[in-house]
């Protein structure tokens, strides 16, 4: 049983970075075990080159880390078409492109990458037959996901050996704040990153943090939610490496990091607090207390996804945590009754100086992963997938 010798992969950015980044993962991870011709097709470089600074936004066909890079545009030209095209999150295979792979002599396969999510219905259309509406393709549903059954989640080798040296070189730290412009913080704070959409909840929050008992550092990643956050502290802008200070807070409003050093932003933190699909994952591989910003859906749809995920997280934790766990990201995903207080009330109850609290939640926190883990990565599975099909 052979990997397929050439993957395409489409990408349309519709989610800002979250879409970019996941089809990048995977496009790298392709390139590293196929050894044949992997091709990202991507309608927005711009959005690339701020995840990956190699990547030129001007350039419409480029090589990165044994990927091609094409810039997807009404008029490309797409030349022979690949044994795998994969569809990701429906952004759909052009059509004069889906006509050459239905008409090809090459045996082929396309696969309709769909958004991650733990709900059990997952597991049982994974790997499900997805009939093209009008031409002969052989085409596939994968599901990213959590547990038997699923394609898994992107997870590149030699992560788990790069977090560490990270973390055992505090000259390494000390490059991350440099680089962002700003000194390390001071070992006693709790150092919170903060990464997502427009919240309600968010005044609330930086209010809990600035009457805590223990100085917080809130990292205040580039992105919708650091306006808003300059704004509820009486800041002029977010502007890059600008800091407000309030009582027991200090707000860093942070440049736009690259996908590496924000890996290490997610590992020198407390907690972090990630939105999407992408930071979700990544702070998952984190090890550290995290809490998860759903994209809001119509008739709080996401909100399902939101309880099938803490079912999973929150299994084994002992009760004292997994109470106000759960309050926490239910309030900050706009769940439940008056959620401002209750992330407020939750995130006391966290961050609280009792013995042992905080140090559970980071075992907890690495067991998960090592669990999330044993499904495998979610490329070396798609690859596993489309070969069996293919022999």
């Amino acid at each position: 049983m052979r990997a397929p010798r050439s993957w395409d992969i489409f990408c349309r950015v519709v989610d800002n970075y979250g879409d970019a980044a996941v089809c990048w993962r995977l496009a790298r991870g392709l390139a590293s075990l196929a050894g044949g011709r992997t091709r990202l097709w991507i309608d927005d470089l711009t959005v690339l080159h701020q995840l990956l600074p190699e990547v030129a936004p001007g350039s419409a066909s480029q090589s990165l880390a044994g990927v091609e890079i094409r810039h997807w545009t009404a008029e490309a030209e797409f030349g022979e078409p690949a044994e795998v095209a994969v569809d990701a999150f429906g952004c759909g295979i052009p059509e004069d492109y889906a006509e050459a792979m239905a008409t090809h002599s090459q045996r082929s396969l396309a696969i309709v990458l769909e958004y991650l999510s733990a709900e059990r219905w997952v597991a049982r259309h994974h790997g499900l037959p997805s009939p093209h509406p009008r031409l002969p393709l052989e085409r596939y549903f994968f599901f990213p996901g959590f547990g038997a059954g699923t394609g898994g989640l992107p997870r590149e080798s030699g992560l788990p050996a790069r977090r560490e040296a990270f973390l055992e070189r505090p000259q390494a730290r000390e490059a991350l704040w440099r680089e962002a412009g700003f000194a390390p913080p001071a070992a006693d704070a709790v150092l919170v990153t903060l990464f997502g959409y427009e919240n309600p909840a968010l005044g609330a929050l930086l209010e809990a943090f600035a009457e805590g008992g223990r100085p917080v550092v809130a990292a205040v990643s580039h992105s919708r939610l650091g306006a808003q956050a300059a704004a509820l502290l009486g800041a002029e802008s977010a502007e890059p490496r600008g800091t407000v200070r309030r009582g027991a807070l200090e707000a860093r409003f942070l440049p736009f990091l690259a996908q590496d050093r924000y890996d290490e932003l997610l590992w020198a933190a407390d907690w972090n607090f990630v939105r999407g699909e992408d930071s979700f994952v990544r702070a998952q591989w984190a090890e550290r207390p995290f809490v998860w910003h759903l994209y809001p859906q119509a008739e709080h749809a996401h909100l399902a996804k939101l309880e099938a995920f803490l079912a999973l997280y929150c299994k084994g934790l002992e009760a004292v945590l997994a109470r106000p766990l759960r309050a926490l990201w239910r309030g900050w995903n706009g769940s439940g009754e008056a959620p401002e207080q209750a992330v407020a009330r939750a995130w006391e109850r966290l961050s609280a100086p009792a013995p042992g609290r905080h140090a559970a939640l980071l075992l907890h926190a690495h067991d998960w992963a090592a669990r999330a883990a044993e499904t495998g990565d979610l490329a070396e599975n798609l690859a596993k997938f489309c070969a069996e099909r293919l022999k």
